[in-house]
């Protein structure tokens, strides 16, 4: 009787916390080129980076910066979750930079494997991707490495 308690409760538990918080099916991990050095980054490092701030790696080598289309449910979440703003704040950002001629916006794939197969061929590549999505498909096809943000 305890037992089968137990479980309608944990039951309970587990089903509304996707209710509440579907965002951990979208989890999003940042992904680099295999040849970044860096195995880490702060939010506030990794923030500059995609607010296009920072154009180079601490060995020089030039960051380029890869996102979904502005519509991808996976670059709102990593927007909001990761970098803490609203989709169209960064969209503007990027815009205002591009125009005013002080800086670039970073480079919009179409989805989350054309991200992995660009940065695994790039050279300082940096966005993001489910790890799901990775390990679902081939993960040794992809040459990234997966950056932990602190």
């Amino acid at each position: 009787m305890i037992g089968k308690r137990f479980k309608k409760q944990i039951s309970t538990i587990l089903l509304l916390f996707f209710i509440y918080k579907p965002s951990v099916l979208l989890a999003t991990d940042v992904i680099a080129s295999s040849n970044v050095s860096i195995s880490s980054l702060s939010l506030n490092e990794l923030r500059h980076i995609f607010f296009m701030r920072v154009q180079q790696w601490p060995d020089g080598t030039p960051i380029k910066v890869y996102v979904l289309k502005d519509s991808n449910e996976l670059h709102k979440q990593f927007s909001k979750e990761k970098l803490g703003v609203f989709p169209y704040k960064l969209r503007r950002l990027w815009d205002r930079n591009t125009f005013s001629g002080t800086g670039q916006a970073p480079i919009v794939l179409d989805n989350e494997l054309d991200m992995m197969k660009t940065i695994s061929a790039s050279q300082g590549g940096i966005g993001y991707a489910r790890k799901k999505t990775i390990n679902d498909s081939n993960p040794s096809r992809f040459n990234v490495r997966f950056i932990n943000v602190e």
